[in-house]
């Protein structure tokens, strides 16, 4: 589904992923793990189209989208839901959840998208009339994950969705995130600090360090990694 070649991107001169090649297949699952200044959200942003490529290669459902316009990316269902929630406080839960259907494709399915999203995350069903500013950390991260599915996404990008929760909180989050792909099918790719938990819901990850690819492989194999044991899981 999506294949970027030996992709670079640059902030301020200074090159911040150096020829990076990652895959993500239909359906598949793929979680991207690092330490903060890795390179992880430059990576989702460069394939959204909100970061220029300055080199390589990126393919989507076999169509070269490498000089295309983020907004064009998102008509072709790549939809990513950045880190910090970038929510809408002024409107309320059901009209930032209504402006996530915007993509032409997804108009027609509103209704159905809308009765999925509230499925998977109740809380929002009764704050619907809510101003999404007044939401909780937790709820406004569930509400901009939510935006995300609106869109009917074919790749459904996700940066750091538990930054800054508290730990049941961010639980729910995954939790939830794991019902997405059983309930929706739909690609995910996974941008997350929380090692064992984004290792623990993908079927192949990646190791990001200083804007490098160091190690990819399938779930049991990073997990079984004595380098992502040590550096990533806590254990000695």
């Amino acid at each position: 589904m999506l294949e970027a070649e030996k992709i670079s991107c640059m902030y301020s001169g200074m090159e911040v992923l150096q020829k990076i090649s990652i895959r993500v297949g239909k359906d598949e699952f793929v979680s991207i793990i690092g330490s903060n200044g890795a390179g992880k959200s430059s990576l989702l942003k460069t394939i959204s189209g909100t970061v220029k490529c300055s080199s390589g290669k990126i393919v989507f459902m076999d169509k070269d989208i490498t000089k295309l316009k983020a907004h064009k990316r998102t008509e072709l269902g790549i939809i990513h839901v950045p880190e910090g929630r970038r929510i809408f406080p002024s409107l309320t839960v059901l009209e930032n959840l209504s402006l996530g259907a915007y993509r032409t494709e997804a108009r027609a399915y509103r209704t159905n998208n809308l009765q999925i999203v509230m499925d998977l995350f109740p809380i929002l069903d009764n704050r619907r009339k809510q101003l999404a500013g007044t939401l909780s950390g937790g709820e406004q991260q569930m509400l901009a994950v939510a935006r995300g599915i609106m869109a009917r996404p074919r790749l459904l990008m996700l940066d750091e969705p538990s930054l800054g929760l508290s730990p049941m909180l961010a639980d729910v989050i995954f939790e939830t995130i794991k019902d997405i792909r059983q309930k929706l099918g739909v690609s995910i790719c996974l941008v997350e600090q929380r090692a064992l938990e984004a290792l623990e819901l993908c079927n192949r990850g990646y190791i990001l360090d200083c804007g490098q690819i160091t190690l990819e492989s399938d779930r049991e194999n990073l997990m079984g990694s004595p380098l992502v044991q040590k550096a990533y899981l806590g254990e000695a």
